[in-house]
Formats: structure tokens, C-alpha cells, sequence
């Protein structure tokens, strides 16, 4: 590392260190020791970051703007979210807030490297970059100061080592190795930072629960971002395993896909793998003849279905247009009759044990 480099990171994360103690209000466990997000909705970057389609520069941030306007104060993105994107453009937004008034969380485990021609089935546009994983020590501390100048803000709240899950296609039976590398650089170190009061808190954001029961038998995380794992569609494992594991050590959940990608707001996509499993439309009409019945929505319906354990502290759908900002807020703001949800129990298209909003 040059001097410059270590001038700039020691300078950049002593400011990170300073200010964090006075970002958005906090909130903590009941045992008063792990971080919990004090607001219940957030947004996530996948959409900003071109994640299916491109997203217009313009459209960006007048969907930022909505989310301000319509009360959202907790914002997840990531570098891999468009290789970058989503974190500069919620960062172009941001700086003109008053840090203390939002959340914000990014995650770890991929270095972008520029690269004018890759390019990623999921990420659309021209966007100039390619990635490497790096989850050790010193991989973990670039990242957040990558991600602090492509942001251009001085403090991250939740730092999530991102993607250290057997879906992930680039390792698949591999995760383990790459997960063994964090254990030894990115935990410690993320733990480290949580200590220096560089960061508030720290877990993992995946789309499986093997790499969060296994960090939570070797390290001190404090909160987990659990993406399509926690759906109307798909939530038994959660409640079974994942959700008595957290309480267990008194972290929270985020959850992200709440809709599984669209799925559930009406799209013909689900998840990020591009196929649509077996009698999942299916049942996803017999829902939205019952949300009819009940004058309610299924968006509106599966994101209060996935706020309402007391283990999740956010649920974080994506926008990529205010119209969608506005709709996922009035769904968390709308009334759904009790009955509604005794009506998908006594149909078998939720588990019997399944927390609904009170």
C-alpha cells in the first residue's frame, strides 16, 4: 500500500469513527448488546444498481427522492450491486441528507477492479467494471474505504459480508474455503471495527442460512441480512431453524426479496435465478384471489408478512420508480383484516405457526 493510500484510508475511516456514534438513532437488542435497525421498511440497491434492466440516471434519483419523501430512512446497497452503481448513486442522493436521519448499510467480499468490457447477466448497461473476491483482513478494510469514496460519505452503520453462500455459482461446494477465509480476516476484523466505533454492526447478507448458523457458532455477529429466505412463498426453514438460532444470540434480521424479486408483486420472475418453481403461480393465485376477498394486495400482504416476527428488525424491497416507493410504504401503512391471514393458514398456503401482523 502506498503512503498515500494509507493516509487516505487512516484519515477516511478515523472520520468513519467519529461520526458514527451520531448516525441514525439507535436501537438495540433485548439484551442490550447487538445493534438493531430502528425503523422497519427499508429500500435495497438492487434496481439503482441496474439489477434486470437499466435504470436512468434521472429515474434514480427521483426514486431516492420518493423514498425520502415517503419516509424510508434505512438504505441497503452493496459494490456488487451494478459493480458500484447503486452505491454511487444512493451516495449522490444521501450527501445531501443530515447524516443522523438514515440507516445505511453496504456489504463486503467483492474488490471491483475496472474492466471495460465484462459484463454480467444480471447487471445491465455499460458499467466499466469487474470484481475479485477478497474476504480477508486487509480485503475487508479496502472495501469499506472503497465504498466510502464511491458514496462520498464519511460513516456506514451495517457492514454485511455479502454473498459467502452455497448458491453463489462461483463457489457453490467451495463456499466453505472462501468462508473460512473470513473467519480468519473479515469477522475479526469487521468485529475490530465495530470496537473502533468505525462501524455499528456487522453480520452476513446471503440467500441461504448455512453461513449464518455457521457464524454464529464461531463469531459475534450482530445482525443478519437474510435475502429470499423469508417470503410468503418459501419461510418454513427460516421459522424452524434460522429465526430460533438469532434469538438464540439475540441478533435480528434483516429480510431482503420480501416480494422474491417481483414474484410477488405480480412479476413473472423469481428470485435472481431465473426460474420459477413448480405450483409457485399457482399458488400465488390462489393468494391474490383471498387478498381480493379480504380488499387487500399480495404486495401488500407479504411485505407486513415479513416484518412482523420480532426477530426482523427491516424488511428492504427494492424500487426502481417512485410509483413502486410509494406502493411498498402504503402497503406498510394499510389495515389487512385478521381474517385474511386465518384464511391462508386454514388453506395451507402459510405455516400454522407463521407471525402475522398484530
Amino acid at each position: 500500500m502506498t503512503t498515500r493510500r494509507k493516509f487516505l484510508t487512516t484519515a477516511m475511516l478515523a472520520s468513519a469513527a467519529a461520526t458514527a456514534g451520531s448516525t441514525a438513532a439507535e436501537k438495540k437488542s433485548p439484551d442490550g448488546k447487538h445493534y438493531r435497525t430502528p425503523v422497519k421498511i427499508g429500500m435495497g440497491g438492487v434496481a439503482l444498481g441496474n439489477g434486470f434492466a437499466v435504470t436512468p440516471d434521472a429515474q434514480a434519483d427521483e426514486t431516492m427522492a420518493a423514498a425520502w419523501e415517503a419516509g424510508v430512512r434505512f438504505f441497503d446497497t452493496s459494490p456488487w450491486y451494478g459493480l458500484g452503481l447503486s452505491e454511487r448513486r444512493f451516495g449522490h442522493f444521501l450527501d445531501g441528507q443530515k447524516r443522523d436521519e438514515f440507516v445505511l448499510s453496504t456489504k463486503i467480499g467483492r474488490l471491483m477492479t475496472p474492466d471495460e468490457k465484462f459484463k454480467h447477466g444480471m447487471w445491465k448497461g455499460h458499467l466499466g467494471f469487474n470484481y475479485k473476491y477478497d474476504y480477508t483482513a486487509a480485503g475487508t478494510r479496502r472495501s469499506i474505504e472503497d465504498s466510502l469514496q464511491r458514496m462520498g460519505l464519511s460513516s456506514i452503520d451495517i457492514v454485511f459480508i455479502h454473498d459467502l453462500s452455497p448458491d453463489n455459482g462461483d463457489m457453490k461446494e467451495k463456499w466453505t474455503e472462501y468462508f473460512d477465509i473470513a473467519a480468519k480476516g473479515a469477522m475479526p476484523e469487521l468485529t475490530k471495527m465495530r470496537d473502533e466505533g468505525i462501524i455499528k454492526a456487522w453480520g452476513f447478507g446471503v440467500n441461504r442460512p448455512q453461513p449464518i448458523l455457521k457464524a454464529l457458532e464461531i463469531s459475534d455477529p450482530d445482525i443478519f441480512l437474510a435475502a429470499t429466505q423469508y417470503s410468503l412463498m418459501k419461510h418454513e426453514d427460516a421459522l424452524e431453524n434460522l429465526f430460533p438460532a438469532c434469538d438464540k444470540h439475540g441478533v435480528s434480521l434483516v429480510i431482503g426479496a420480501p416480494l422474491n424479486a417481483g414474484f410477488l408483486a405480480g412479476l413473472d420472475r423469481y428470485d435472481y435465478g431465473g426460474t420459477i418453481p413448480e405450483g409457485f403461480k399457482e399458488t400465488r393465485e390462489k393468494m391474490m384471489k383471498i387478498a381480493k376477498n379480504y380488499d387487500t394486495d399480495l404486495r401488500t400482504a407479504a411485505l407486513q408478512f415479513t416484518a412482523a416476527p420480532s426477530v426482523v428488525s427491516a424488511t428492504i424491497p427494492g424500487a426502481r420508480t417512485p410509483k413502486q416507493v410509494e406502493e411498498n410504504m402504503a402497503s406498510m401503512k394499510a389495515k389487512i383484516p385478521p381474517e385474511f391471514w386465518e384464511a391462508l393458514k386454514k388453506e395451507k398456503l402459510i405455516s400454522a405457526n407463521a407471525p402475522v401482523p398484530a
